[in-house]
């Protein structure tokens, strides 16, 4: 299973902001360009929204479902890749200090690519997530730069390193 953690120098509460604003889903998952909320209550368990993704000229759209929710604290998804099955993405925001520890745990659920799951995948698996969850770090951050005085100590703007 691919595990990561990412320190966010942000509340969970502003960490949960963005992860229950559907639209912003393609702002910090890497792969997708875009998201739309199919269902008027995400993150509720059971509530979707499709996502696009963009390579090149190709463009493909597909769907990802609720599956846990426990607000403030985890959020579950089941996200489809159409030809290659499901991955379960499971995001836990845990208070640190005045920051917040986010622990994402993704790994082939359904299809070919729980099929094909080896430790080439995994590696590739720990890149994307090693990219996603920076990108989380640096939307929260941003967001909320200057609201406490909290800056850029540490790193360039917006860096919160990777811990693992």
């Amino acid at each position: 299973m691919a595990v990561r953690h990412q320190l966010i120098r942000r509340p969970p509460h502003e960490v949960w902001a963005v992860l229950a604003d559907p639209t912003r889903y393609g702002e910090w998952v890497v792969g997708p360009s875009e998201s739309t909320p199919l269902d008027p209550h995400w993150p509720n368990v059971g509530s979707r929204l499709r996502y696009t993704v963009r390579l090149g000229p190709c463009t493909a759209r597909s769907v990802t479902t609720v599956r846990h929710n426990e607000p403030g604290r985890e959020l579950e998804l089941e996200a489809l890749a159409k030809g290659l099955g499901t991955a379960r993405i499971f995001l836990q925001l845990r208070p640190w200090g005045e920051e917040t520890l986010v622990i994402c745990d993704e790994h082939p659920l359904r299809g070919l690519s729980g099929a094909l799951h080896s430790p080439v995948s995994e590696v590739l698996l720990q890149l994307r997530h090693r990219g996603m969850l920076a990108r989380l770090a640096q939307v929260v951050e941003r967001e909320h730069a200057g609201a406490d005085g909290g800056g850029d100590e540490g790193g360039p703007a917006g860096y919160a390193g990777a811990v693992a």
